[in-house]
């Protein structure tokens, strides 16, 4: 019986151990897992956006797991961290931190004296090693369970970290009010300073706040802050880490502080479009701490900005309505010309009440606006700027569903012109002139060239002639950069590179992909002809005095899409105007007169910021003639032959359009006196363009 129960005893005994055993080892662990968090510590941090010229677009600030709320911090070395910012600190929550090993054993008699005589847990004798440990990985449980765990951690981060490091972690971590965590964030957002710019009293103050950040915010309770904060220096004197003197002269300050958010964004299109590029690569884009160096300039993001709320007022005013409820918005976007870097983008005009990015998400027909690219090829075959074309009423016909279509596009003025020269017909925009163009040179010929373009869903027949596709405006500013750069299609780069926390450059943009369309040479026979459009032609609305400036609007059936495409010798910029439902502006709307307002505005003020941009396009070598009879060896001046007096012609495509299944288009009708073509079936239907108003001052519209 007893040697029985000695053997049971024995048995159990050994459970125990073994159970003790696996129970100390898996406590070792626990404590090892959460010790290392904060040996290896890499919290949420707030990335950052800058501009070319290293000026603050936004703070990328990560939200919190568990409540879901905003967490922004800028991490700050300990090198950053001024010396009167650790001694408050220390001051004030543990004198002792630089002589004790983690815990403080007087520290903690002292609180169970005290929680012993009230009978509550009011005081836990923590040191800051202890509440950095409380912070980061434990909860805020008051009980001996969790003060013994506290302890263990403590002693064991003490161990593997030294007294600096675990300082860095503590001044990263804390919380300071308003999603401010970390001392480097809370001096920028309080005090608007680096923390080598603080003060004494300022360092106080900060130092004081993590006992109770919300009942001593600085931009509520001002007084609380400062009586705190001469607390902390009068302790700071009590111990001699400041004289008689600096404590007088502290007490005595009363710093400004700044009740406005950090993390306002400069430019919400600019940051959303970062992070939808980027977010693929970089996860945690938001909260990896990056850096992140654009090709934006905050000068010219700004004046984009402004531009188009200038025209859009001038629209509303035209319209009758007003900010409240029209649908009327827009888009912006400018390149430098050189580099293809965008310098500015506006995805609409009030971010606050739509964040769709209509300058990168946003497909509309570019009506007019695409017709330099129809006249490029040609110039490229051989036709010149004096060209003659055939201004004429023509008829198409095709098979549609079996059923034979007729489309008769017109010119928005409803007249014909009869012969007209290649310039002259851009200049005006004639449609007719356009149409017959294509025809001449075949519709296959300009289609293959306008595969270098790399667009989706080009229309495979006439209706290409009137810019009857849907592009972007981010699109079209790529396009457009063929004519400002003079010849090579360059990619739109808007990020420069990212650098990570620690300094290193972790990701750089490639070269821009660049696309050879044509010569410098053709190209600036191109921008001759466009120079025309906005001196005289219906572009008239983005004249600048004093500067040089070639451009293209552009107007969609009923005044739906209103483009004003174009540039200086330096910088390109792309308008877009209309309704986010895709309804007309008004009757009367066309590109000139919506979108110019916008395109002159930002050239005006660009160059009286930038005065010493250049103001000339300068002509190649390889160009030769003056005014508007220039020519190259690929496109010489043309003999003018007679010509007999040109009559509408009846003409019925026999190649591409005419085939049994037919091209899927609608037929047009007749409205206002405005020319349409077959709409694709995902697009609107085709395109109009404007004349100048002779009534007018401007002489367009």
């Amino acid at each position: 019986m007893i040697h029985s129960l000695i053997k049971n005893s024995f048995i159990l005994l050994v459970v125990f151990l073994v159970s003790l055993t696996f129970a100390l080892i898996y406590a070792f662990y626990e404590i090892k897992l959460d010790a290392d968090k904060l040996i290896d510590y890499n919290p949420p941090t707030s990335s950052l956006i800058l501009d070319s010229k290293g000026r603050m677009i936004t703070y990328l600030v990560a939200k919190n797991e568990e409540d879901n709320r905003s967490e922004h911090r800028i991490y700050a070395k300990y090198d950053e961290i001024p010396g009167d910012m650790v001694e408050a600190l220390v001051a004030i929550e543990d004198t002792q931190f630089f002589e004790h090993k983690g815990i403080n054993p007087s520290a903690i008699m002292r609180a169970m004296l005290t929680n012993f005589k009230s009978g509550t847990k009011k005081e836990g004798g923590s040191t800051l090693t202890q509440q950095l440990i409380k912070n980061e990985l434990l909860t805020s449980e008051k009980s001996y369970t969790r003060k013994i765990r506290e302890m263990i951690l403590a002693m064991k981060i003490e161990n593997a970290l030294s007294k600096e490091e675990i300082l860095e972690r503590y001044l990263n971590k804390i919380y300071f009010g308003k999603n401010y965590y970390g001392v480097k964030t809370a001096a920028m957002g309080y005090f608007n300073k680096n923390l080598d710019e603080l003060t004494l009293k300022e360092c106080a103050m900060l130092a004081g706040m993590p006992k109770a950040p919300s009942q001593l915010d600085p931009t509520k309770h001002y007084d609380k802050t400062l009586d705190r904060a001469n607390t902390v220096l009068n302790r700071m004197k009590e111990i001699k880490w400041i004289t008689q003197e600096e404590y007088l002269e502290a007490v005595k300050e009363t710093p400004k502080v700044y009740a406005d958010s950090i993390t306002h964004n400069n430019s919400p299109y600019v940051s959303d479009e970062v992070v939808k590029r980027l977010q693929k690569e970089f996860p945690n884009i938001k909260s990896g701490g990056y850096t992140i160096y654009t090709t934006i300039d905050l000068t010219q993001q700004h004046i984009a900005e402004e531009a188009l709320r200038y025209a859009y007022d001038n629209a509303l005013r035209s319209t009758g309505e007003n900010r409240r409820t029209t649908t009327l918005n827009g888009a912006i976007i400018a390149i430098d010309n050189a580099t293809g870097d965008i310098k500015a983008l506006v995805g609409g005009v009030d971010y606050e009440k739509s964040q769709f990015n209509r300058a990168t998400m946003m497909v509309r027909q570019p009506g007019s606006a695409f017709k330099p690219f129809i006249y490029q090829t040609a110039l490229d075959i051989g036709y010149n700027p004096a060209t003659q074309l055939t201004d004429v009423a023509r008829t198409f016909q095709y098979y549609e569903n079996g059923k034979l279509v007729t489309w008769k596009p017109k010119n928005y003025e409803g007249d014909y012109l009869g012969f007209v020269n290649m310039r002259e017909a851009l200049v005006h925009s004639r449609n007719l002139a356009t149409i017959n163009l294509v025809t001449e040179i075949g519709l296959q010929r300009v289609l293959d060239k306008l595969a270098l373009l790399k667009v989706a869903h080009v229309p495979q027949d006439m209706s290409i002639s009137l810019g009857n596709l849907g592009l972007s405006p981010m699109d079209m500013a790529h396009m457009y950069t063929i004519f400002a750069s003079g010849g090579d299609m360059k990619e739109p780069r808007l990020i420069s590179k990212v650098v990570a926390r620690k300094g290193n450059v972790i990701w750089e943009s490639p070269s821009n992909l660049v696309v050879n369309f044509t010569t410098p040479q053709q190209a600036y026979l191109m921008t001759s002809m466009l120079q025309d459009v906005i001196s005289r032609g219906t572009g008239t609305k983005g004249v600048v005095a004093g500067i040089e400036l070639a451009g293209k609007t552009g107007t969609t059936n009923e005044g739906v899409d209103a483009w004003f495409c174009g540039y200086s010798p330096t910088t390109e910029l792309i308008v877009w105007m209309g309704r986010d439902n895709n309804k007309p502006i008004s009757r009367k709307a066309t590109g000139g007169s919506i979108s110019g307002p916008a395109f002159s505005y930002f050239f005006k003020h660009l160059y009286q910021k930038y005065p010493n941009m250049q103001r000339r396009f300068v002509r190649p070598q390889g160009v030769w003639g003056d005014g508007s009879l220039i020519y190259t060896n690929t496109s010489p001046l043309p003999i003018q032959p007679i010509l007999p007096e040109p009559t509408e012609q009846n003409i019925t495509d026999d190649n591409d359009s005419v085939t049994e299944d037919g091209v899927v288009l609608e037929e047009p009708t007749e409205q206002n006196g405005n020319e349409e073509t077959p709409a694709q079936e995902d697009t609107q239907a085709s395109v109009n363009e404007e004349t100048p108003a002779q009534d007018e001052g401007s002489g367009g519209m």
